[in-house]
């Protein structure tokens, strides 16, 4: 029987490693900016976001959000920088 040779696995460490550093992170072209505001202040603040950058040209999302106590709600809004 004919044993085959690993698969190098540098790169793949390395590629590991680099993501969990955080040298990978923000290498995408969004712009994200994050708030906390009480519930009714953050859906206006929301729809603002998608006012002014119309999600069909900036691709805007909430990319996450979670309600912290007092009712309060933090979130982050994500879009591309231009229309283009």
């Amino acid at each position: 029987m004919t044993r085959f040779p690993a698969p190098p696995l540098e790169g793949l460490r390395r590629r590991l490693k680099d993501g969990r550093e955080g040298r990978l992170a923000g290498r995408d072209s969004f712009v994200r900016e994050t708030f906390t505001l009480p519930r009714e202040a953050a859906r206006v603040k929301a729809r603002e976001w998608f006012e002014r950058y119309p999600k069909a040209a900036y691709w805007t999302s909430v990319e996450s959000w979670r309600v912290i106590e007092g009712d309060a709600v933090e979130f982050t809004m994500r879009r591309l920088p231009s229309a283009d």
